[in-house]
Formats: structure tokens, sequence, C-alpha cells
């Protein structure tokens, strides 16, 4: 008998990948029962369910973690309640970093996103903050005590709240960025202030683009402008900037959005009597369900019941009372179900603080579609970074 080994003898090599190990694993006896009592065409047997169900299972994670990682990833400075976030936000989206100093609003905020932002945004350093696509801020409105002083980066805007969006900005560059503010902030300091701002905004590369925006074109019952600045990444080559200017034709009435004598709104009579109408001179401004106008602009102080910047519902037990809160939030574009965790005077000063949601939402669709663009153009997704 030759030596040897006989041809096709023995046991044949088996793919590492078919290859399979033993462990143990612990369940209940109730999923025990639903996994063999499972029909799965052609995986019978007790073990091989298993392994068809943690192979779908492992599958279907790492779908949602690819989709994940394609989002447009983005942080919400000076969060107050989520405003921005609210109009920006959509499935192709992921927040990765929020932040509010006001406990108040950051309840808020937590109760509706399931998140509690982080506090003082100059406590922060700019390379905890993680890497992010678009940035998100409603800075103060603050005016400069350095105007004319150049003294090494940002130097002008030290010691105001922008130059921490600034800070940020110079170390991560993000592709875009999104700045709300009140019109106010074109004109303090003579304008200087809203030219530092532009000038330190384009000292970094980026292309930068801003007009004041009415939110009555955009759906919404009440006048309130605001200007709003928008930046791209100069690896973009975005020359141009259409804002939405939303429907100046047609527009929400307030009586609209109105509720029926809801209750706990009341304004008294002394207050009435003794403030609100002790001039007559047409103020303060009260509608009522056949008012066919937008009202004034939803102020932080409205709980103060001020003549001069209120805007009072002819209705209740008094005849006259206070907007309420579904109604607030119908004004300013919250969902009817946003949740308020708070004291109605806190919610007053939220809603007052806050943004019109559809017009960022408008302006957030556009820059979205212009990035869009310009990275079919440039052909990459990720662009080129130094972080300093």
């Amino acid at each position: 008998m030759r030596g040897g080994v006989r041809k096709n003898a023995g046991r044949s090599k088996v793919n590492p990948e078919m290859k399979k190990i033993t462990k143990s694993i612990h369940v209940s006896p109730q999923l025990l029962e639903k996994i063999q009592n499972l029909t799965i065409d052609g995986f019978d047997s007790f073990s091989s369910k298993c392994q068809y169900l943690l192979t779908e299972g492992y599958n279907t994670i790492m779908k949602q973690e690819k989709q994940s990682n394609d989002k447009l990833t983005f942080i919400d400075l000076f969060a107050g309640i989520g405003g921005i976030r609210q109009g920006f936000e959509d499935v192709n989206t992921k927040c990765v970093f929020s932040s509010e100093w006001d406990k108040f609003s950051a309840k808020t905020y937590e109760a509706n996103y399931g998140e509690a932002p982080y506090g003082d945004i100059t406590q922060i350093d700019e390379k905890d903050i993680p890497k992010h696509d678009v940035l998100l801020a409603g800075f103060p409105c603050q005016p400069f005590s350095h105007i004319g002083k150049r003294e090494g980066f940002g130097h002008e805007t030290q010691g105001t709240l922008f130059f921490d969006v600034l800070r940020i900005l110079k170390y991560h560059m993000p592709k875009m960025f999104l700045l709300e503010n009140v019109p106010g902030l074109l004109t303090i300091q003579k304008g200087e202030t809203f030219r530092v701002i532009l000038e330190n905004l384009e000292s970094l590369g980026y292309s930068v683009f801003y007009d004041v925006l009415d939110a009555q074109n955009f759906g919404l019952a009440q006048v309130r402008k605001r200007v709003v600045i928008v930046g791209f990444h100069p690896n973009l080559n975005i020359s141009s900037f259409a804002f939405p200017q939303g429907n100046r034709e047609t527009r929400t009435p307030i009586s609209s959005i109105l509720e029926k004598n809801p209750k706990g709104y009341s304004i008294s009579e002394h207050l009435q009597k003794s403030y609100l109408f002790k001039q007559d001179d047409g103020k303060p401004q009260v509608v009522d369900s056949s008012s066919n106008l937008q009202v004034k602009t939803l102020v932080a102080s409205y709980h103060k019941i001020q003549r001069l910047t209120g805007t009072f519902v002819k209705e209740g037990e008094t005849g006259l009372r206070l907007f309420s809160e579904l109604e607030c939030k119908r004004l300013m574009g919250f969902p009817d179900d946003f949740i308020i965790p708070v004291s109605r005077t806190q919610m007053y000063r939220q809603m007052g603080n806050s943004v019109a949601v559809p017009m960022i939402r408008a302006v957030a669709n556009a820059m979205k579609e212009e990035l869009s663009l310009a990275l079919k153009i440039t052909n990459h997704k990720e662009l080129k970074v130094n972080y300093a």
C-alpha cells in the first residue's frame, strides 16, 4: 500500500465566514417561547432562528447608523426653547450639541427634544464641541465696546456672546451657519456693530448674506421682523443666496388662531380702567374673533400687560384677556402639542424670546438646497478643514 494522502480524504476546509462558534446567551421564558413559535422560511430550528434574528437585527442597526452618519449635523447655540432647531431640523438632520444658560428655557427644551442643553457657552471650550455641518445661533444683540481697536482675531467682539459664535466657527469651520437677531442689530452704534459682525464672519472666508424678514409673510398672525444672517464655507464657492420672502399677498388673520374663552387669562377691570385704557389714544391693541389683521410683535415682557407693546383679546369674564398658551404657540409657529412645563410668566418670556418657526424653516430649506447643489458641483461631501 502506497503512503500519502488519499484524494478528498480528511475534513474539508471551512470558510471562516461560515464557521460557527458556540456561545451561550440568556433569554427570558417569554422570549424563548416567541422565538420557538416564530415561523421563518428556511429556518426551522431554534438555533437557526436565533442566528437569522441576530443577523437581521445587526443589519438593521448598521443601516440606521449609516443613515445617521449621512445626516446633516448641526449645533444649536443660545438655543432658548429650540425655535431655530424646530425650523431647521428634519429627517435628514441630526443635532449633535445644544447650549442654553437659562434653566427655565433648558427645561422646556429638554421636555420637547429629550436632551438637556449644555449651559453657559462662554465656559465651553470649542474643542469640546462635536464636529458639525451647520451652526445655528440666535445670539443676543449686544454693542461692542472695542470697536476700532484691531488687536488680533475677533478683538472688537470680545466680551460679547457673538465672540463665542466666532471662535466656534473659526475652530470647526462648518459648511454653513444661520444666525438670527432683532433688526436693531443693523443700527446700534450707527451700524458699526453689524459692520464688525460681517467683517469678522467674512474674515474666516465665509460667503455671508443677510436680510430682514417678516413673520407675517410666512403664515404667522403677527408682525415680527428679524434679521437673518447665513454663511457658506469658502470651499462651496457659493456667491449668491436668495432669501425666501414668503407670501405678501395671503396672510393669516389673528382671528383664525384664537381660542374660544380659554380660562385663566382675564385682565382685571381695575387694571383696565386705571392703566390700559386711561387714555383715549387707541392703545393698547385689542382684537377679537372678527379681527382680520396681524398683531404686534409678541414680546418677552408680554406678561407685564403693557399698553404700548401689548395686544389683548376682547373676551372673557372681564371683557379682556391675555393671549393663551396655545395662541402664543400658534403666533410663533410652534405645533399645538409643543410642551410648556414652566410657569405662565416663563411661558410668555420664552415665546416672546423665540423665533418665527416657519420663517426659519423657509430659510433653512433654501440653505439646504444651496448646499446640495454646491456639493454636486464640487463632487464631494467632506470639506477639507484645517483645525486650529
